[in-house]
């Protein structure tokens, strides 16, 4: 599998994880964005500090080859499903603590 693959597979479960596993809808919330939009361009920064450099470095056979601020855009679907996933499970695993107490 390449990192193409695994990038677009992290993204389609991310996604459907949280509209089915978690059942939080975070992708249909304001603050979910919001939060995205703050994240994006640190990870921006540092995609492009990393890969500029050649500290980071990708196979061409391994990705699209379309770059964004010098990263591969399969770093901006693998940093989206992160930060869905982080994000949709600290939401769940917060509301079952709720039902707990």
């Amino acid at each position: 599998m390449i990192y193409s693959d695994i990038a677009i597979s992290a993204f389609a479960i991310a996604v459907m994880a949280d509209l089915f596993l978690f059942k939080n809808s975070m992708l249909t919330r304001a603050a979910f964005w919001s939060s995205y939009a703050i994240i994006l361009p640190f990870q921006l920064l540092t995609n492009w500090w990393l890969t500029s450099r050649d500290i980071v470095m990708y196979s061409p056979d391994a990705i699209i080859g379309i770059r964004f601020c010098s990263a591969p855009i399969e770093d901006l679907l693998f940093g989206f499903a992160l930060v869905l996933s982080v994000l949709g499970m600290w939401e769940f695993w917060g509301r079952k603590g709720l039902q707990r107490n």
